[in-house]
């Protein structure tokens, strides 16, 4: 196994005010606009939303003051309708969830008190027959009545609930399927991953090993021809990977760390995660094998996203518990 000891030289610091929860993920997000722009998105420990230009290396704007409590949760997403980039942002104390045009900064809905019992853990976006919309997911901690999963248009109107989803829920999105024209939303739950044909308002398929406990990340790898595979974490250390469509477990990958967020997958053959440590792993997926450990010496590993940077070129971001998000290349890990 080959070591990394990352220089501080070749780190640059892009945040030191990021809010941190180590049992949350996307809690900041990455992406390159409709207008060419590079944007980290995070929100601050005073409960404002920053716009950050990755390539100018510069803050654009903050929204101050955009919840009234922590803000937990910020997901990016292309309107093909509008032509616009939207942002939604979560507070999961007070449940509540706004959605943003990016643009001018408008907050085209703000919708209050989703869940009456427990907290709005993630959200995501769903687009069907030329409409777009957000799901939500809820967690009771174990509460005598767990919320389903809940559909809203942009407007902010509820459109339908979810049958049968009445599950703790960590983490939430879509998986959409090409050839059959269908949505399906995936969830990671207290003890097993599901999906739902959100058309026809039933479970699709429940993924589950005896041995699993809370699953807290999912990733959607449909790069293998023939093969939809879902990769999921859960707090016993093991790193999932599951046939989307027959359930049938294909691989188990036991890492030791009982927390697994910020897992991204690189090439089709490589995970990053970090987490409940001050180490990012590099595994290789078909061997079953960590080939790098990339040290940190002072804080843990909260959160990774990747981005292609025009002038640095494959670059990880990541979360510390620090409050710092930091910039690496990569490039050159092989």
């Amino acid at each position: 196994m080959n070591n990394i000891i990352i220089n501080k030289s070749n780190l640059r610091n892009l945040a030191n005010d990021c809010y941190v929860n180590e049992y949350l993920n996307n809690i900041f997000c990455v992406f390159k606009s409709i207008n060419d722009i590079l944007y980290l998105v995070y929100s601050t420990i005073k409960r404002s939303i920053v716009f950050y230009n990755i390539i100018d290396n510069k803050k654009i704007i903050e929204i101050k003051n955009a919840h009234n409590k922590d803000i937990s949760n910020l997901k990016h997403f292309f309107d093909k309708i509008e032509k616009r980039d939207l942002l939604i942002s979560i507070s999961y104390y007070d449940n509540n969830i706004k959605l943003w045009n990016i643009i001018n900064l408008n907050c085209l809905s703000n919708i209050r008190r989703i869940n009456n019992n427990g907290i709005l853990y993630s959200a995501c976006f769903l687009s069907d027959s030329n409409q777009n919309y957000f799901v939500t997911s809820n967690f009771a901690f174990g509460g005598t009545y767990v919320e389903p999963i809940k559909i809203y248009d942009f407007k902010g109107n509820k459109i339908k609930e979810i049958n049968d989803s009445n599950d703790d829920t960590y983490f939430i999105d879509i998986y959409y399927d090409k050839k059959d024209f269908k949505n399906y939303i995936i969830t990671a739950n207290y003890n097993y991953i599901k999906s739902y044909d959100y058309n026809q308002n039933t479970i699709y398929h429940k993924y589950y090993d005896c041995e699993s406990f809370e699953h807290v990340c999912l990733i959607i790898d449909e790069k293998e021809e023939g093969i939809i595979k879902l990769i999921d974490t859960s707090k016993d250390g093991n790193i999932r990977i599951w046939n989307f469509y027959s359930c049938e477990l294909l691989n188990k990958i036991n890492i030791n760390i009982d927390l697994l967020f910020g897992i991204y997958l690189w090439n089709n053959d490589y995970l990053f995660f970090g987490k409940n440590n001050k180490i990012i792993k590099l595994v290789k997926l078909k061997e079953r094998i960590i080939i790098k450990n990339i040290f940190f010496y002072d804080n843990y590993v909260v959160e990774i996203k990747m981005i292609n940077h025009p002038i640095f070129g494959k670059c990880l971001l990541f979360l510390h518990t620090n409050h710092e998000i930091q910039l690496f290349n990569y490039e050159n890990i092989n």
